[in-house]
């Protein structure tokens, strides 16, 4: 379980935060013979990996980031060291383990980064503990993550809901800025332009605040408005253009 920090503290008001502990309380607090899996999903950089850090300490929950070069084992062996449990040698046995101690603690499993396990026909494990343990699953994943489930219907079937991660907006920005720009005044007209141009991506919008608190400090400003950036670069995602050949 991720520890408790005081950045996952100051996040706590964000947009896609709150979406994410509303439903693991959703699924959590679900009535009897309801199924127990859910998904968020949504583009990258929109801030699930942070709201399931942030989540995973609220509730106490287990938490998994997937690799893309996990095998079952590995997959197995990562959620029994976040259980603190010493694995067993067969994966059959490692699943009974990982069910018996979800059954036992009533402690929500978020698995991150899930889409990795439906590429490499690995979703049926996250059914098999769901199914033997009762416990509440979230699956955390990019945008089509729905989408690719539908090809394992055991699985799709048992969603208790789907809750998609909403694009930053400027209430982000206000949260943000005190961890990343801190001590620095942003004027309205310049969060708004921040959040435009970082395409509301809450990644994006976090490296800008960064540059705005770098120059601001250059220029000795506590207070930056859209005048005072003028034609200073923000970060947009966009790859440069390429360069003429080098002498």
């Amino acid at each position: 379980m991720a520890e408790d920090t005081g950045l996952y503290n100051s996040v706590a008001p964000l947009r896609n935060v709150a979406a994410l502990v509303a439903l693991i309380d959703r699924v959590q607090r679900r009535a009897s013979g309801l199924p127990g899996l859910a998904t968020f999903y949504g583009p990258s950089g929109f801030g699930k990996t942070t709201a399931g850090v942030y989540a995973a300490n609220r509730f106490q929950a287990y938490q998994v980031q997937v690799k893309s070069v996990w095998t079952g084992r590995k997959f197995c062996e990562a959620i029994l060291t976040d259980l603190a449990i010493r694995p067993h040698r067969t994966i059959a046995d490692m699943v009974d383990q990982i069910s018996e101690e979800l059954a036992r603690t009533g402690r929500p499993l978020l698995i991150d980064e899930a889409d990795h396990l439906v590429a490499r026909n690995m979703i049926e494990i996250v059914r098999d503990i769901y199914e033997s343990s009762g416990a509440t699953v979230i699956l955390i994943g990019e945008e089509l993550l729905p989408q690719k489930l539908q090809k394992w219907e055991r699985v799709h079937g048992r969603m208790l809901d789907w809750v998609g991660a909403e694009p930053g907006c400027i209430g982000d920005v206000g949260h943000l800025a005190p961890i990343y720009c801190r001590g620095i005044e942003l004027s309205p007209d310049l969060q708004d332009y921040l959040l435009k141009v970082s395409q509301r991506s809450i990644r994006r919008i976090c490296i800008n605040l960064e540059r705005v608190r770098e120059f601001a400090e250059t220029r000795g400003l506590d207070k930056v408005d859209l005048s005072d950036w003028g034609k200073a670069d923000f970060f947009t995602g966009e790859a440069p253009a390429p360069r003429r050949k080098l002498a």
